[in-house]
Formats: structure tokens, C-alpha cells, sequence
């Protein structure tokens, strides 16, 4: 059996009357070699030239030289070019089906996991297999005289592949009107840009151009195509106008989808009306080609599909967390006081949160049950301090870090960061560190103290303290610096990171779906509460829906997550720094004074400021990374943003512990 890189026996094996199978796999065959087949000397003669267009030159020396093999090779490209449904290719490869983001998703698994087969007449299938997405450099790069020799040989009939053109223009043309007319992105758009129905005209003003076309009336067909590509203008300015609306409206993942396609068809009719009209119809044709190989490398790439799509979601939910987070950062005196008592309240609920997990682990109750309890505890405590407008502070770093990255203009506008930006961010960056270690040193100083005390008072009235000493023992061990505890609190961090996630995401789909607006003016919900408590409920809602969400999946996540990681043997804890003093002081008040003396209580001492910088250094870094990435934040940018703290750092080393005197 013959080699499949021996260029020979290829084109020897070459029939027009083989099946479509047989022949569409020689099709594939020849496009290995090209990529794969051994470099001769005569190839390497000019390194200049991509070894493929080398061994497509030497395919066609090959074809001139040698008339039986090459009337075979020709006899299969007409065949080929008979049979196969080219209007796919330049109508539907590359772009997502009518559907939603889910479905392109669940394609492009599909066509990672299972294998292509020849056996199509759908172009835009086997084009797959022709091709890879390296090809498009060779393929942009080839000179025209190499162009035309393989069009002569391998290409289609030019009649056929303009008809194929018009027929793909038409197909294009009636999917950019019904992406146009899906209620999502209609009723987003600016009411003004609809005004002359420029998605409606699309399909009749594709018909006219075919028209023309077919007329062979060269003066018209370019009139209407100088009409259709106005109206595409049109199409792509009211699409356009969408994104604005998201601001204010929420962000759907396939309404991101549905604009990428549409812009997309877009930008694919006016490709082939390119083709169709240009000059040098093979010069412009090679780039077309070009264009469509390069799609397949993002086509075939599921994280590209994600990175696309959920950009703008990933901006939104950082925008409503960035909203969130402002009120997290102290600028003066004032707030920073502020922020202290705050902290001293938060510090407190969480002194009666370290008792009530105590009292659940004394239930005796399955890992399950003791998570879920213990979730609950958590979330109510959390929430508590949510709605008394105090604070712990280990859940402001994820919120603050999409505040931080606001400051930074976005990559979509197209400016640079200036000077002026740059060193506002820092401002900010000394702002949170201070409001942190404020937050911090808050909780720590009502928490611990009111622990203390309370375990002294029930000794001193009941003669035992709540916590008792196995559960105080067990503390000093599981606590300690020597063991695990650190890597706990650097996972502790990731849950609260996902909580502000979870948040935004929560607000973006209450705004989405306008439920503030279905909880004012619904009339069974007004009914039963009254139009003014009804616009009260809305206005609460819509404020709280964030910080509620936040709450309430940090505290099941904390409590649950290392129940069902136990459940896979998976030794997994939470390591939160004020629950952590909590159960520090509750376990000094256990054992006695005589622990002030003991090593182990200070090895769980010294586990404390670790905790809390983990808690909230790791959250607030995937936060930011988050944050960056959503808004585009320039790599330029971030090296002088490093360069920008360092110099602050060294110059007003306090500013990042204590606010100014004045202001």
C-alpha cells in the first residue's frame, strides 16, 4: 500500500467516478500532504514561502507535466464541485445556529468529542476536515499566479461560484432579518434606528441584487448592493444600540450571543459582496478563504466560545458588585470611624454566630444535618448584620475589588490609562487596605472580648462556661498554626470570593427580568400589599437583592461545602478569621488563664492574622483578576499600576494604615 505522502500514488489515485465518500476523502488526503509531506530539496530552495504553498506549487508542476492523472484530478473536482452544497460554507461555517448559546456550546463539545466523516455533501462540514486553522497564513500569503493554476485544476466553474455567492447573500440576508425581528434584541433597540425598518428591507434588497445578477445588468447590481450594504449599516448601528440598554437592564448570555451572530452575518454578507464585485474577484477570493479557515481554530474552541460570550455578563456582575463595594471604602476620618463601629457590631453578632455553631456540634447530628444547621447559622448571622448596616470583613474584599478595577478606563473605549487614573486607583488601593485592617481589627475587638465574657459569666453563675473543654481542646488543635489551617483559610477565600459572583449574579437577573418593577406595579402583588408598600418592597428589593444573595450563599457555602467534600473524603474546613477568634476565645475561657502560658493556645494566636490576610488577600486578587479581565485592563497597565504602589509604598507607607489627618 502506497505511502499518503507520496505525491505520485495521490494523484494516481485520483477518480471521478468514485463514490462522494471516496472522493471527498482524496480531497482530504490532499490537504495533509500539503501539511504534512516531507520537505524535498527542491523545496527548501525558497524558504521564504510557507512549505504548503511550496508543495501546492509542486502539486500543480505535477499536473502540468503529466495530462492523463491531471484530466483525472480535474474530472473529480468537477464532480466534487457538482454535488456539494457550497452556499454553506459562506452562509452558515463559522457562525452559530439560530438557536441560543447553549446549542453552539453543546456543537462545539460535539465536535471535539466525536470524529468528522467525509460523507457529506455539506461544505461547510467537510471544510472542517480540509482544513486547519494554521492553513489561513499560507493561504492569505499565496501569489496569484499560483491562485489561478490551482483554481484551473482543483477550483469550481466560475458560474458556479458566483451563483453559490448570491445564494449564500440571500440565505445571510433573511437570518440578519429575523435576528433583527427576536423580541430580545427588538425590543432593546433605539426606537429611532427602526424607524425605516432597515431589517425588513435586508431580504427584498438581497432579492433585487440577485435579480440584477441574474440579469447580468452590472449598472444595477451594484446599485443594489451599494443599497443593501447601506442597510446593513443600518442594521449593525440599531444592534449596536443594544449594548447600551444592557447597562440598565440586565445581561443575558444569549442576548451577548444573539448580537455576536448577528454582527457576524453582518460582517459575512459584506465579505461576499466583496467577492461578488471586486476588481480582482481572486485576489479578494483568497482572502475570503482566508478569513473562513482562520475561524477554525476559535470554532472549534469551547474556552473560546466562553471567553467571548460571558465577557460582557463577566462585566456586568462585576459592575453590580463594583456598586456594592463602594460602600465598602473609606475616604476620611470620618468614614474610617465609621467603619470601625460598623466592625464593632458586626464583631458582635458573630460573637453569638461562634456560640450557635458550638450548640449545633453538640446536637450530635449527621454531617449533612451539622452542615446545613451550621450554613443556616451562618447566613442568618450574616444577614443580621446586613440589614443593621454593619459589616464583617471578610465579604468586602471581593465586592470592593470590581470598585477598584472601575476606576481603570475599560478596553472597549480605547483609552489609555493616564497618570491622573493611574494614581487615583492607588488612592483607592491605600483606601481599601486601611478600611480593611479597620474592618478587621473591628470584628476581632468585639468578638473576642464579648466570647471571653460570656464564657466567664456562665462559669462564674453556672459553674461551667457554654463551650466546653474536649470542645475547647479541639479547637486549640484544629487551629493551630501547625496544621492545615492555612490552606483551610485560603480556601475559606475562594468561597467568598464566589459569593460576590453569586451576588452579581443574583442583581443582574433581578434587573434582567425587571422583578423591582413586577413587585411595584404587578396587580395581584399590589392588591394584596398597596401601591405605596408595594413601591417600598420594590426599592427594597432592588437595593438588598445583591447583598441578601451574597449573604445567604456565603453562609450555606461555608457550612455545607466541606460537609459534601467529606462525603468524597475530601478533608476540607473553613477557616473565617472572626469565627476563628470566636472559637479562640471560647476555648481560653474553657481551659483557664493557664493557657495564656501553654504553646498551643499562641500557635492558634499566630493562626489568627494569617487567617484573616488570606481571607481576604486570595478573595480580593481573583476578584480583581475577575475585574481586569471583564473591563480589558491593558498588561501595559497593570505593570505601571505595580510600579505606581510601589513608589506609594515607599514614599507614605502609612497612608495604607490610617486615613489622612485632614479631609
Amino acid at each position: 500500500m502506497p505511502s499518503p505522502w507520496d505525491l505520485t500514488a495521490l494523484i494516481n489515485a485520483a477518480d471521478p467516478r468514485a463514490g462522494l465518500a471516496e472522493r471527498n476523502l482524496w480531497l482530504v488526503r490532499l490537504a495533509e500532504w500539503l501539511r504534512h509531506a516531507p520537505t524535498t530539496a527542491m523545496l527548501r530552495s525558497d524558504e521564504a514561502t510557507p512549505l504548503p504553498a511550496l508543495r501546492l506549487k509542486q502539486l500543480l508542476r505535477q499536473l502540468d507535466q503529466h495530462p492523463e492523472p491531471a484530466a483525472r484530478v480535474r474530472g473529480l473536482a468537477d464532480a466534487f464541485w457538482r454535488e456539494i452544497d457550497t452556499p454553506s460554507l459562506f452562509a452558515d461555517f463559522g457562525l452559530g445556529a439560530r438557536l441560543s448559546f447553549g446549542s453552539e456550546l453543546l456543537a462545539r463539545v460535539q465536535a471535539r468529542l466525536l470524529p468528522g466523516t467525509p460523507d457529506t455533501r455539506d461544505l461547510a462540514t467537510l471544510f472542517r476536515l480540509l482544513f486547519d486553522g494554521a492553513d489561513a497564513a499560507w493561504i492569505a500569503e499565496l501569489d496569484d499566479d499560483t491562485a489561478a493554476r490551482a483554481m484551473r485544476w482543483l477550483g469550481p466553474d466560475p458560474g458556479v461560484l458566483r451563483t453559490a455567492l448570491l445564494n449564500a447573500l440571500q440565505i445571510l440576508a433573511s437570518q440578519v432579518q429575523a435576528a433583527g425581528h427576536a423580541p430580545a434584541l427588538r425590543q432593546r433597540m433605539d426606537r429611532t434606528l427602526l424607524a425605516n425598518e432597515p431589517f425588513r428591507q435586508v431580504t427584498a434588497a438581497a432579492t433585487a441584487l440577485r435579480r440584477a445578477a441574474d440579469d447580468g445588468d452590472e449598472a444595477a447590481l451594484r446599485r443594489e448592493t451599494g443599497y443593501l450594504r447601506a442597510l446593513l449599516d443600518h442594521c449593525r448601528s440599531a444592534a449596536a444600540s443594544v449594548t447600551p440598554q444592557l447597562e440598565a437592564q440586565g445581561v443575558s448570555v444569549n442576548i451577548v450571543f444573539d448580537l455576536d451572530q448577528l454582527d457576524a452575518r453582518c460582517r459575512r454578507t459584506e465579505a461576499l459582496l466583496d467577492a461578488l464585485l471586486a476588481p480582482q474577484p481572486l485576489a479578494e477570493g483568497r482572502r475570503l478563504l482566508a478569513q473562513l479557515v482562520a475561524q477554525l481554530t476559535p470554532l472549534k474552541s469551547v474556552r473560546a466560545l466562553f471567553a467571548r460570550h460571558y465577557s460582557l455578563l463577566a462585566r456586568q456582575v462585576a459592575e453590580r458588585s463594583a456598586e456594592t463595594g463602594e460602600h465598602y471604602i473609606t475616604r476620611d476620618r470620618a468614614e474610617y470611624r465609621q467603619m470601625l463601629q460598623r466592625a464593632y457590631g458586626g464583631g458582635a453578632v458573630i460573637a453569638g454566630t461562634t456560640f450557635a455553631k458550638f450548640a449545633i456540634g453538640a446536637l450530635g447530628l449527621s454531617a449533612f444535618w451539622t452542615g446545613w444547621w451550621s450554613g443556616f447559622n451562618y447566613a442568618l448571622s450574616f444577614v443580621v448584620v446586613m440589614l443593621l448596616h454593619w459589616t464583617v470583613a471578610t465579604k468586602q474584599p471581593a465586592m470592593t475589588a470590581p470598585a477598584l478595577a472601575a476606576t481603570l478606563p475599560a478596553a472597549h473605549t480605547g483609552a489609555a490609562s493616564s497618570d491622573e487614573d493611574i494614581e487615583r486607583f492607588v488612592d483607592r488601593v491605600a483606601q481599601l487596605i486601611r478600611t480593611q485592617v479597620a474592618a478587621i481589627a473591628g470584628n476581632l475587638a468585639a468578638c473576642f472580648p464579648l466570647v471571653l465574657a460570656v464564657q466567664l459569666l456562665a462559669q462564674a453563675l453556672a459553674g461551667a462556661p457554654l463551650v466546653g473543654v474536649d470542645e475547647a481542646r479541639y479547637v486549640l488543635d484544629s487551629q493551630t498554626l501547625l496544621g492545615p489551617t492555612v490552606l483551610f483559610a485560603a480556601f475559606t477565600s475562594v468561597l467568598l470570593f464566589a459569593s460576590s459572583l453569586i451576588a452579581g449574579w443574583a442583581e443582574n437577573w433581578f434587573v434582567y427580568h425587571r422583578l423591582d418593577s413586577a413587585i411595584a406595579w404587578n396587580p395581584r402583588i399590589v392588591s394584596r400589599l398597596g401601591a405605596a408598600r408595594a413601591q417600598r418592597w420594590a426599592a427594597w428589593w432592588r437595593r438588598n437583592v445583591s447583598g441578601l444573595a451574597a449573604n445567604v450563599s456565603l453562609g450555606f457555602m461555608l457550612g455545607l461545602v466541606p460537609a459534601v467534600a467529606g462525603f468524597f473524603a475530601l478533608p476540607l474546613e473553613v477557616r473565617h478569621v472572626t469565627l476563628s477568634t470566636g472559637q479562640i476565645a471560647a476555648a481560653l475561657g474553657a481551659l483557664g488563664w493557664g493557657m495564656l502560658s501553654e504553646p498551643a493556645f499562641w500557635w492558634c494566636v499566630a493562626a489568627v492574622p494569617l487567617i484573616g490576610g488570606l481571607n481576604v488577600g486570595v478573595s480580593f486578587w481573583l476578584a480583581f483578576r475577575v475585574a481586569l479581565r471583564s473591563r480589558g485592563v491593558r498588561v501595559a497597565d497593570r505593570s505601571r499600576i505595580v510600579s505606581a504602589i510601589r513608589r506609594r509604598l515607599r514614599d507614605k507607607p502609612m497612608s495604607f494604615l490610617r486615613p489622612p489627618r485632614f479631609g
